[in-house]
C-alpha cells in the first residue's frame, strides 16, 4: 500500500484514512473492510504506531489510527463516527439497517466487538500485560497501558470478559443458523458482520499468504492461553472464514511501499 505522509494528505482531495502503516490494525482493517464493500475510494495516510506523530496531532487532535477527514469536514476516529461517514458516502450499499430495531442490534453488536470495553479492548489488556508485568516496563507500553486503562485488576478480568462476549456473539450465530441465516444480525452482511471478521484475529491470524504482518504482531496475537483461544468458538471462526471468502479481499493490503 502506497501512504502518503499527513503533510500530503492533509491537502490532498477527497476521503482520506490515516492507516498505521506496515500492520493489519483491527480498527483500520475494519474500516477499510467497509469502505472497498461500499465502493468508497481513499488515499491512504501513514501513522507511526508509537511514534510521536505530532503532525496528525496537529491535524486531526490526536495521534492514533484510523482517523478519517473527508474534504474538509472534522476528522472522525471513533468506530462509529468512521461507520456513519461510509453511511453517508454510500448509502445504496447500507451495512447498517434503517429498521429501528435491527439498527439497534447491529450497532450493539459492533459496539460489543470493536467499542470501548469491548472484545478488541479486552485482547489489547491481554496483550499489554507481557510488557506491563516487566519489573521496568518499555514507554509505549505504559502510555498505551494508561490510554487503556490496564492494571493487573483490568487485565484478570479481561478473559471473563471476553467469555461472556463469545458466547453471546456464538449464541446469536446459533439463532441465526436456526432461522436460515449466515449472518449476525437479519438475512444480510451488516457492519457486525465486517466488525467480528476483523477482530477475531486478535485471537486467530490468518495465515501468513493472506495475512503477511510482522512477526512480533503475529506472535502477540497468536500466543494465547488455552481458555482465550476457545473465545474463538468453531462457529465463530467460520463465520469469519465466510466473511474473507465472500465479502473481504484477500490478501490483506497494508505493508508500506
Amino acid at each position: 500500500m502506497k501512504y502518503l505522509s499527513v503533510e500530503e494528505g492533509m491537502s490532498a482531495p477527497g476521503l482520506r484514512l490515516v492507516l498505521t502503516a506496515g500492520v493489519p490494525g483491527p480498527w483500520g482493517e475494519a474500516a477499510k473492510a467497509i469502505l472497498a464493500f461500499k465502493n468508497i475510494e481513499y488515499t491512504p495516510i501513514l501513522q507511526q504506531g508509537g511514534g510521536d506523530n505530532d503532525a496528525l496531532q496537529k491535524w486531526t487532535g490526536q495521534t492514533s489510527a484510523p482517523v478519517a477527514v473527508y474534504k474538509d469536514f472534522p476528522p472522525v476516529c471513533h468506530w462509529f463516527d468512521l461507520l456513519m461517514l461510509a453511511e453517508r458516502l454510500s448509502p445504496e450499499r447500507p451495512l447498517v439497517p434503517k429498521d429501528c430495531g435491527a439498527r439497534i442490534d447491529v450497532l450493539g453488536v459492533s459496539a460489543l466487538i470493536a467499542g470501548a470495553d469491548g472484545f478488541g479492548w479486552q485482547r489489547r489488556l491481554q496483550i499489554l500485560a507481557p510488557m506491563l508485568l516487566l519489573d521496568e516496563p518499555p514507554d509505549i507500553a505504559v502510555r498505551l497501558g494508561m490510554k487503556y486503562g490496564w492494571s493487573k485488576q483490568t487485565y484478570a478480568a479481561a478473559i471473563e470478559r471476553l467469555q461472556a462476549m463469545s458466547a453471546e456473539l456464538d449464541g446469536r450465530l446459533l439463532r441465526q443458523e436456526a432461522a436460515g441465516s449466515d449472518f449476525m444480525v437479519g438475512s444480510t452482511v451488516t457492519a457486525a458482520d465486517f466488525y467480528w471478521a476483523n477482530f477475531a484475529g486478535m485471537v486467530k491470524p490468518l495465515g501468513p499468504e493472506h495475512n503477511p504482518m510482522p512477526d512480533y504482531m503475529r506472535t502477540a496475537y497468536a500466543s494465547v492461553d488455552e481458555a482465550t483461544r476457545a473465545c474463538l468458538t468453531p462457529r465463530l471462526e467460520a463465520h469469519r472464514d465466510r466473511m474473507y471468502q465472500d465479502y473481504i479481499a484477500l490478501p490483506l493490503d497494508f505493508l508500506q511501499e
